[in-house]
């Protein structure tokens, strides 16, 4: 049965509209993936898997230290 309150061109623009909602999604995780945007969680996943007793630095201790490094070993980024 055909509802005749939606027009036939709502499922091709529907599907249209979720095709360009999962491309704007892929292109956030690919920008966010790139600035690091999950590095701090792996690095306490890892911390508490491995070394289980070691303290675990706050988000922002975390950062400071890896810009730190990333200044005293300038050859392992592009800029």
């Amino acid at each position: 049965m055909n509802n005749p309150t939606v027009p036939p061109t709502a499922g091709p623009l529907r599907s249209a509209g979720r095709a360009v909602a999962r491309a704007v999604r892929a292109v956030i995780w690919w920008f966010n993936a790139i600035l690091g945007g999950g590095d701090y969680q792996r690095y306490v996943q890892h911390q508490r898997l491995h070394h289980p007793g070691a303290p675990i630095p706050s988000e922002r201790e975390y950062w400071k230290q890896r810009h730190d490094a990333a200044d005293r070993n300038p050859s392992n980024r592009c800029c």
